[in-house]
């Protein structure tokens, strides 16, 4: 584990039964969601032969429901546990860059601005509350979902699973790109957004000199000029951004023609059953989501790792002047 991940591990291991259970529960809906196209292929293979009643279709729908009411369940059981437990980070990590921040001498501050603090106690922690939550729920569905979802639908069918995951490398080759792009482009913003932070504050501290010496337009300008600095950096980071999803998107698109066109001759030549044609369109629809998350997760981990890095910086800033410590006995009771 990198250093800069280790002033997490305090909080890991105080939440450790709780990121087991919610894990846990994470996986749970998971195998449930598998288990729905099970129900629907033998829905569709009954209807296809017409040896399926009214009652028998009945309890296909209610065994539908009871699996949505369990992943209900335990799905608010992850959230509650995963979620959680990447808020109590954000929590604890705010109070101890504050704890810390009271430590330092006045020359630290006299060096780093206070925008430049605001922003470390506000969005970078905010970051590494999201790549510590639903980066962890990410991996877990981009892992267990991906690969069980893939050996679902190999059960039904080795050639079209194998058609399916052709596109699979052009995913991973553009996410590398990408997420470096990402990366470099996402410091760059935050270091903008500090920059505009201070900007405003110091502007809005020297209020009552700027209106005495008439240089409301003056500074208006430079909050403007700080402000468009800062937009058009966010713009550049969504545009890189706003090409990765369509590409993965795309990608997974070029999976669902496939199983179209092979999938269909296959079920014609009843090399297939038509409920395996239906369940194997259902597992790549469930397919779609781990594929999409293996980018979203390396954007989140990316953004977590950038800000935990600006947050560890400060808490190794030790003061210039380091009080002895003291240590005290006990005096005898008489």
């Amino acid at each position: 584990m990198s250093k800069k991940s280790s002033i997490l591990i305090p909080y890991f291991k105080e939440r450790a039964l709780s990121i087991a259970l919610g894990l846990l529960s994470l996986i749970f809906v998971d195998i449930l969601q598998l288990l729905i196209p099970r129900v629907i292929k033998r829905a569709v293979d009954e209807l296809t032969t017409l040896k399926v009643s009214l009652g028998t279709l009945a309890l296909y729908a209610l065994a539908i429901v009871g699996i949505a009411v369990m992943m209900g369940l335990f799905r608010y059981i992850w959230r509650r546990f995963l979620l959680g437990t990447s808020r109590r980070i954000e929590e604890g990590l705010r109070n101890q860059l504050f704890a810390h921040l009271q430590t330092l001498s006045a020359s630290y501050f006299d060096k780093t601005s206070t925008g430049d603090l605001m922003a470390h106690a506000t969005n970078d922690l905010q970051q590494i509350r999201m790549a510590t939550g639903m980066g962890m729920v990410a991996v877990n569905d981009t892992i267990f979902l991906g690969l069980a979802t893939i050996g679902f639908m190999a059960y039904i069918n080795v050639q079209l699973t194998f058609y399916v995951l052709i596109p699979m490398p052009c995913i991973v080759f553009g996410t590398l790109i990408f997420t470096r792009k990402m990366h470099s482009k996402y410091q760059e913003v935050q270091g903008k957004f500090s920059e505009l932070t201070e900007v405003i504050r110091e502007r809005f501290a020297g209020i009552r000199l700027i209106k005495a010496y008439n240089l409301q337009n003056h500074e208006k300008n430079q909050v403007n000029s700080f402000s468009r600095s800062y937009a058009n950096d966010n713009l550049e980071l969504a545009k890189i951004v706003g090409l990765f999803f369509p590409m993965m998107v795309f990608f997974t698109n070029l999976s669902m023609a496939a199983v179209l066109f092979f999938g269909v001759k296959q079920t014609i030549l009843n090399t297939i059953s038509p409920g395996d044609f239906a369940a194997f369109i259902s597992y790549l629809g469930l397919l779609t989501w781990p594929m999409m998350a293996m980018g979203w997760v390396i954007n989140l981990i990316q953004r977590g790792k950038a800000s935990l890095g600006r947050i560890r910086t400060i808490l190794e800033t030790g003061p210039e002047i380091s009080s002895p410590k003291i240590l005290y006995r006990s005096l005898p009771v008489r």
